[in-house]
């Protein structure tokens, strides 16, 4: 999907953001962390539909002649824009693919999710009566589109704990592992980006969020997680990694 237009607003708060993010890196480790604020991935923390969409994909990229382990998977495409996914399949594909790489790939594969997520799609266990018991200042950053991300959130019931804040790929020039999405939501919340926690089950999305001067935990409770998966979030830069809501809870 095309990126929407940025406001002026939006461009200013990630230049503030990262401006600030600057120093962010180097002031957490001299003092405490504040956790003002929480800022969640949303597929595969927040709700299982990065086990369904996996699934869906490899069989279709299978069907093109391009068939990935699941850890080459997660680690190669978790967490990246849809944009920046294609160029990354193209690529593969012109190097050992068959057939002509559809146009409409994502449009396919879109298509099928949506069938499953209505039968299937379900919040991650515990994150509900997480989000039921959390007082801190909350937004979702994520690389999906908008509107399958706000249909997401709405199906499993989890919309009215974020709000507005809810914030897609498509609100900034650079998706994750760059920083911008996540300064982005910190300036909304206006919450200094080292006050802030990232919760993200993705490499690519640990780094975003270590890029943004914020500290990261690791999740692997969304059921997609192999068994290496909190390994590769720590090498990533994840300081914590947690397979629990309550454990997640009980640390902050």
């Amino acid at each position: 999907m095309r990126p929407l237009r940025r406001t002026m607003h939006e461009t200013a708060a990630v230049r503030a953001a990262l401006h600030a993010s600057q120093f962010a890196v180097v002031r957490a480790s001299e003092f405490a962390v504040m956790r003002d604020a929480i800022l969640f991935d949303c597929d595969g923390v927040l709700v299982n539909s990065e086990e369904l969409v996996i699934e869906i994909e490899r069989e279709l990229l299978a069907d093109l002649g391009l068939a990935y382990e699941h850890e080459e998977f997660l680690t190669r495409f978790l967490g990246i824009s849809d944009a920046d996914y294609i160029t990354l399949l193209r690529r593969d594909h012109d190097e050992r693919g068959r057939h002509t790489f559809p146009e409409d790939f994502l449009e396919r594969a879109r298509a099928r999710a949506l069938d499953a997520f209505a039968h299937r799609l379900r919040a991650v266990e515990g994150v509900a009566e997480f989000l039921a018991r959390l007082r801190l200042p909350r937004a979702v950053a994520s690389s999906s589109s908008l509107p399958l991300l706000q249909h997401k959130l709405r199906l499993t019931g989890l919309s009215p704990w974020f709000g507005k804040h809810v914030y897609s790929a498509e609100h900034v020039d650079r998706g994750k592992p760059a920083p911008d999405l996540f300064l982005l939501a910190a300036g909304r919340l206006a919450v200094p980006p080292r006050d802030c926690v990232v919760i993200e089950d993705s490499v690519l999305g640990v780094r975003a969020g270590a890029a943004a001067g914020m500290e990261v935990w690791g999740f692997t409770g969304g059921g997609h997680a192999d068994a290496a998966l909190g390994d590769r979030l720590r090498d990533a830069g994840a300081r914590r990694v947690f397979a629990r809501f309550d454990r997640l809870e009980a640390a902050l």
